[in-house]
């Protein structure tokens, strides 16, 4: 079992499951990109960035999402207080894969 599998498996099943459509969004968007365990979650390359997911008691956090001002009244809801760079899917609320994707599709194409 790969690391991130082991880190998924450590969860709820409800929870492993959203974490398991997050990694087929990279997956699918991203075939070729790189797979890793770094600062203790889940990493995918996405161009020369780097994007990151963790599973929390109430939520799941998504890192870092600088760069895609353009999409600052999408990400609002989701935004973590007190930062700039995260965003919150609550675990009652439905994943926002649409908007999941579209951060994925841009921060593989960010310089």
């Amino acid at each position: 079992m790969d690391e991130v599998e082991k880190y998924i498996r450590q969860f709820e099943p409800e929870v492993q499951e959203r974490l398991h459509v997050l990694r087929r969004l990279f997956f699918d968007l991203l075939p070729n990109t790189e797979e890793s365990i770094r600062y203790k979650m889940p990493a995918y390359k996405a161009g020369k960035h780097h994007l990151y997911f963790a599973a929390y008691k109430k939520h799941i956090g998504f890192y870092p999402v600088y760069g895609l001002e353009d999409l600052a009244l999408q990400l609002s809801p989701y935004r973590a207080k007190g930062t700039k760079d995260s965003l919150h899917f609550l675990h009652s609320e439905p994943l926002a894969t649409e908007l999941i994707k579209e951060i994925i599709r841009r921060k593989s194409e960010l310089k």
